[in-house]
């Protein structure tokens, strides 16, 4: 058995069916209806770095981080090349810069990892103290619908490359906590070396993250179905929300 740390290195070959580049392109739409032009960037939850080269690549002032050593390890390869970046360790609930920033976001569900609503509601006050006056905060979360119905409490196998893997999942409709059990198979000569990694995620209705939202003193929240400006409906997959003060 072994550890996050070996995760992290596989996190982009399981994630290669992800099109950053749409999403990047979405959050350009959202800026130019919005009529918003950001120069500083923080990104909660930054992972192995995928969305935040596009960032830097579009000349941001960024600043990113994550709460795994792991995940910062491998983003730290791709993005020591630009002189634009910032990359730190810290926790979404306790993240503190003395700075403010124009844009805030998270993508890729780095939301749904927190699980307690007290926790969500800090984060989001976090995010309103580091942020510009006439800022943005924009972030996705997976919908309930996602993590109910299509992960739920559903197997998955699936091979890619030289790795093999079974994605077992548990959902506590008690709590709305999707609980991932992952075992990885990787090929290496004529052996596999097999991985384990757990993940929890939250399933937030729409109307708590609005809620959460509101407590930390948000004031304008609109919410979108994935990729669109269209208002998601009962089987939207992921929901992405826009809010300034």
């Amino acid at each position: 058995m072994h550890s996050y740390k070996d995760f992290a290195y596989l996190y982009d070959k399981l994630m290669d069916d992800v099109d950053y580049k749409k999403w990047f392109e979405y959050i350009l739409r959202i800026l130019k209806k919005l009529e918003i032009t950001p120069k500083k960037v923080l990104e909660l939850a930054c992972g192995t770095g995928n969305f935040t080269r596009y960032l830097c690549d579009s000349g941001y002032d960024v600043t990113c981080f994550d709460l795994s050593e792991d995940m910062l390890s491998v983003a730290y390869n791709k993005l020591n090349m630009y002189r634009n970046v910032t990359i730190l360790k810290q926790d979404m609930r306790l993240f503190d810069f003395n700075k403010k920033f124009d844009m805030i976001i998270s993508v890729c569900d780095g939301i749904n990892y927190i699980t307690e609503y007290e926790d969500l509601v800090n984060v989001f006050k976090r995010v309103n103290l580091h942020l510009e006056q006439e800022g943005i905060f924009i972030f996705d979360i997976s919908s309930y619908y996602k993590l109910h119905e299509i992960i739920g409490n559903n197997t998955f196998v699936e091979e890619k490359g030289n790795i093999f893997y079974a994605w077992e999942n548990y959902f506590d409709g008690y709590n709305n906590i999707c609980e991932m059990y992952l075992t990885f198979f990787v090929k290496r000569g004529d052996k596999y070396i097999r991985f384990d990694e757990s993940q929890i995620q939250k399933a937030y209705s729409v109307d708590e993250v609005v809620n959460a939202l509101k407590e930390a003193n948000f004031k304008n929240i609109d919410y979108y179905e994935s990729f669109t400006f269209d208002k998601p409906n009962d089987e939207s997959e992921r929901i992405h929300f826009v809010a300034s003060k």
